[in-house]
């Protein structure tokens, strides 16, 4: 009796399980909020000057920045990505328990494991929640933006936390002149939800490549199962990040801009059709090559790489969030954003803002 019990109740929960299932309809997705976390210390090209060999004029002719944003001693990536997504909360009147899915982009993590999505879930309070971190680098946020996207446009989410934190300053190299003028610190959170219809704002297209013959160009070679912590990795420095500037740049420039009009191509539009580019903030001159091989006349390009240097996976949400205060986005917006990095990974987005 018991057997056949057990038999039936198996069988309604599978029935159960597949009409839910069944009743999931594809729905669009859209970013309906965003929100940051910056630390207020400063790293100017004046303290540069006193550390390495360098200029504020060469610092600014060659990427565009003049200072980035550094925690102070103890602050982790999960701090930072907690501090954003309480923000975005507040702003959506949500309660924690209302975040189904955390997704955390970054290559600074607090510690090997657990990932860092756990500790920022403990942190904010979301149980019930699950999540994972995304490790692309400075594609972080948008690889792990379209993830999220997935599981909304399939109907099994309606609250889905993105962050995109890194704690540059942890990995960086203060006597690398090629690497320590480059990178700040920082984290954005971004809140993908269902969209009622184009008009409300949707994800309408994306392209993502990755060629993995680059990873000898930008990459942190210690600490992994290939070269594990030792005296030895510690001695070489090789848990900082080291690249070859020259060739970083150069897939950069020409990838980024290639990428982008593949995208608006299929879509059967062009750079003035856009209403704003946010490109992910690596070298001033790297956006300015993408916005003008892809027609986008520069006031439609959102640049504030002079302010935060290249945050890695948060350069995306910060600019949202610049964009946002400067008030230079609207809903139903065409926005286009893109980004590239270590892997080497790219991407590029398309979308009408939501919000």
């Amino acid at each position: 009796m018991v057997s056949t019990l057990d038999s039936v109740n198996k069988q309604q929960a599978q029935q159960s399980a597949l009409a839910t299932a069944a009743q999931r309809k594809p729905q669009l997705a859209k970013i309906s909020g965003v929100a940051t976390a910056v630390p207020p210390g400063l790293l100017t090209n004046q303290d540069l000057e006193k550390m390495v060999d360098t200029t504020d004029e060469w610092i600014v002719t060659r990427t565009g920045i003049r200072q980035r944003h550094i925690v102070e001693k103890g602050v982790t990536s999960s701090d930072l990505g907690a501090q954003a997504a309480q923000k975005l909360l507040e702003q959506k009147g949500l309660k924690p328990t209302d975040i189904e899915l955390i997704i955390v982009a970054t290559v600074t993590p607090d510690m090997m494991l657990p990932a860092t999505a756990c500790l920022i879930q403990e942190k904010i309070g979301a149980t019930g929640a699950w999540g994972f971190d995304v490790s692309i680098a400075c594609s972080g946020f948008l690889y792990a933006q379209q993830i999220a996207v997935q599981f909304v446009a399939n109907g099994t989410h309606e609250n889905v936390l993105v962050v995109g934190v890194d704690i540059m300053s942890s990995i960086i190299d203060y006597t690398d002149r090629a690497t320590c003028i480059i990178f700040g610190d920082g984290a954005g959170a971004a809140l993908v939800q269902p969209s009622s219809g184009v008009e409300d704002g949707c994800f309408l297209d994306y392209i993502f490549e990755i060629d993995g013959s680059g990873a000898q160009y930008l990459r942190l070679a210690g600490g992994g199962s290939k070269h594990p912590a030792s005296h030895e990795t510690v001695d070489k420095k090789m848990h900082y990040v080291h690249q070859d500037g020259r060739t970083v740049f150069k897939f950069a420039t020409l990838k980024m801009s290639e990428l982008c009009h593949k995208l608006l191509e299929r879509n059967g539009l062009t750079g003035s059709d856009i209403s704003l580019f946010v490109p992910h903030q690596a070298n001033r001159r790297i956006i300015e090559a993408a916005a003008e091989r892809i027609g986008a006349p520069m006031e439609r390009v959102l640049v504030n790489i002079d302010e935060y240097g290249n945050t890695t996976a948060a350069t995306l949400p910060i600019a949202l969030q610049t964009a946002l205060s400067q008030g230079r986005l609207k809903k139903g917006d065409l926005v286009l954003m893109a980004a590239m990095g270590a892997g080497f990974s790219a991407g590029a987005t398309l979308l009408r803002w939501g919000y």
